[in-house]
């Protein structure tokens, strides 16, 4: 019997039309470790003839969109994975000729090469970012057709980023399972040669204006550019233009309702193309008017002051590693972590779905989102290009979610030894984050060296409230920076401590004994000595948290970590998502703020 289709939802809420197909489901693949110091050649545009890597089907069934290291793939693969070849056979409806058969793919990790009916139909490099293909051209209308995608993951090369995928064969410290190829959904949709290729939603919460910035596939400069605005089913204001890429169309709403962590008001949007009278693409999407601004050392949203509660999420999960089971699974995490108290999180060394982010847009999270920079040799410039090319993809792909309110391209760079080249891979990536969404502040590198940024961050695990408040202290030199040696000064940016706490908790019994394992970083470990009871626990943390909130500077903070990952056991919750202590218990400390914040 065929399986229930894995996450069958839309991948792509605030894009999306009725005439789609998801591809999630059962494909064939094979799988290589290949021979010491050998790495398969890749394809280039050049080549459009040259044959797949592999012809399936194969003999090994995986479930996509699973990575074949995680369990829900029907795999889990233990080992290194340096290619994989997937296949499967596609339906394209008779009804879609006359359009264009647009491939999508959510995520595929590292390179991938993808064939169609034996032809090349295109690639990507970049592990986090999606990416299209127009395969109107080789696919079969009304009958099936082959595809076959040829991934390539040289995860120890340092010249790709993999964020917390372990290097070595096994799990340590806060590196985890590796997961290769295809981690997020993949789908098809017939779009017409005129249609929309994407519209940019630019809010602005003081005029209560959307701006649409549309982009065409080819743009028919006799159509129409139509946009509704509507709220709880009912049409607000219409506007129209004609097709031209790039040439903005502004909407004012009347009565303006604005998108904040305590009312997240959303509306509803239909973008159309319309020629002739007739309506030749249709999308549904959905935006809201907010603002995010920095003033005196603080993150403002629509001019109402915010102090930073953010908890570490990592998007592990134990079935799934990088992929979470089910769209409700993505809804929960949000709630696990707004029940114990935080107003957002840092999505830490991977960039999240957009299913996650649309329930962030609903349920009113605020969230920093933040690329898989671990395992990129930052200190070499060549060795970026692809990830600056990833920066920009990932931004122009989720800069309309209104849940994110900052940028972070890297995380922890402290290794210096090609000063040119560190400099020049943070200022870049800050630069492009800027050109392409200036609506957004940017925080070039969480925590230790900053080059260029909108935002101070700093990581400090002292594992007592004395020591946290030696070091935080601010002295006639400022307040404390990782590397103060190497960093741009501190210039009266929003300062956050977007990492502390971190605090170890296995269960009341100890199921793995803290001192003998203390040193051995597979097996379980978190920042300061392990505490024996609840109060110790909780006394801590209180401790933290007071020394935090008794500086003036500080306007934010990020608690590590939402849940255990395998090894890692600081979390919140444990790694299956059931509670270590009661909610209460968590929220008494994680609600508070300092006096004059109005959030």
């Amino acid at each position: 019997m065929e399986p229930t289709i894995p996450r069958p939802e839309h991948p792509r809420p605030q894009f999306e039309r009725s005439d789609w197909q998801t591809l999630n489901g059962v494909w064939t693949c094979r799988i290589h470790r290949n021979s010491l110091g050998h790495m398969r050649d890749l394809a280039l545009p050049a080549s459009p003839a040259r044959p797949p890597a592999a012809t399936g089907p194969f003999d090994t069934e995986i479930l996509v969109p699973f990575a074949p290291e995680s369990a829900l793939s029907g795999i889990a693969h233990p080992d290194f994975i340096d290619t994989i070849d997937y296949h499967r056979v596609i339906d394209v409806p008779a009804a879609w000729a006359g359009r264009r058969v647009l491939l999508h793919f959510g995520g595929v990790d590292f390179h991938a090469d993808v064939f169609v009916n034996g032809s090349w139909a295109g690639s990507h490099s970049g592990g986090s970012a999606p990416f299209t293909l127009d395969v109107t051209d080789a696919v079969r209308f009304g009958e099936s057709s082959d595809l076959t995608v040829a991934v390539s993951d040289y995860i120890n090369a340092g010249n790709q980023a993999g964020g917390k995928q372990s290097h070595y064969a096994q799990s340590y410290g806060c590196y985890y399972t590796r997961m290769t190829g295809i981690w997020q959904s993949v789908w098809m949709e017939a779009v017409d040669r005129a249609g929309l290729a994407d519209v940019r939603i630019v809010p602005d919460a003081v005029s209560g204006s959307f701006t649409f910035v549309p982009r065409y596939h080819r743009a028919d400069a006799g159509a129409r550019f139509v946009a509704t605005v509507s709220r709880d089913g009912a049409e607000v204001t219409k506007a129209s233009a004609a097709c031209r890429d790039g040439v903005p169309l502004v909407v004012t709403v009347e009565d303006p309702e604005l998108w904040s962590p305590g009312s997240p008001v959303l509306y509803d949007l239909d973008f159309e193309v319309v020629r002739d009278g007739t309506v030749v693409d249709s999308v549904n999407s959905y935006g809201a008017l907010r603002d995010v601004t920095l003033r005196d050392g603080r993150f403002y949203i629509n001019d109402t002051s915010v102090y930073l509660r953010l908890v570490l999420d990592q998007g592990f999960y134990p079935d799934g590693v990088w992929t979470a089971s089910s769209d409700e699974a993505l809804k929960r995490d949000i709630e696990l972590s707004m029940q114990s108290g935080f107003n957002g999180a840092r999505l830490h060394q991977k960039v999240f779905e957009d299913r996650f982010h649309y329930w962030a847009d609903r349920l009113g999270y605020l969230t920093w989102s933040e690329w898989p920079s671990w395992g990129l040799e930052y200190n070499d410039y060549a060795a970026a290009r692809a990830f600056e090319t990833e920066v920009a993809e990932v931004v122009t792909h989720l800069r309309n979610h209104p849940s994110i309110i900052a940028w972070t391209p890297f995380n922890e760079t402290h290794e210096y030894r090609n000063p040119r080249s560190h400099y020049l891979n943070h200022t870049d990536a800050y630069r492009l984050c800027k050109e392409l969404d200036p609506t957004r502040p940017v925080n070039d590198s969480s925590g230790y060296i900053h080059h260029i940024t909108d935002i101070y961050t700093v990581h400090t695990y002292q594992p007592s409230a004395t020591k946290l408040r030696e070091q935080l202290a601010p002295t006639t030199d400022g307040p404390f920076r990782n590397f103060p040696d190497f960093s741009a000064p501190f210039d009266g940016q929003p300062y956050i401590v977007d990492e502390f706490g971190g605090i170890k908790w296995v269960g009341e019994l100890h199921d793995v004994d803290a001192n003998e394992n203390r040193k051995d970083d597979t097996k379980a470990w978190g920042y300061g000595a392990t505490p024996t009871t609840k109060e110790e626990f909780f006394g801590r943390l209180a401790g933290l948290v007071d020394t935090l909130l008794g500086f003036e500077h500080i306007a934010g903070w990020c608690y590590t970590q939402l849940t255990d990952v395998e090894q890692e056991q600081n979390g919140v919750y444990f790694y299956d998502r059931s509670p270590k202590f009661d909610a209460e218990s968590w929220r008494v400390h994680f609600t508070r703020r300092p006096e004059g914040y109005d959030l």
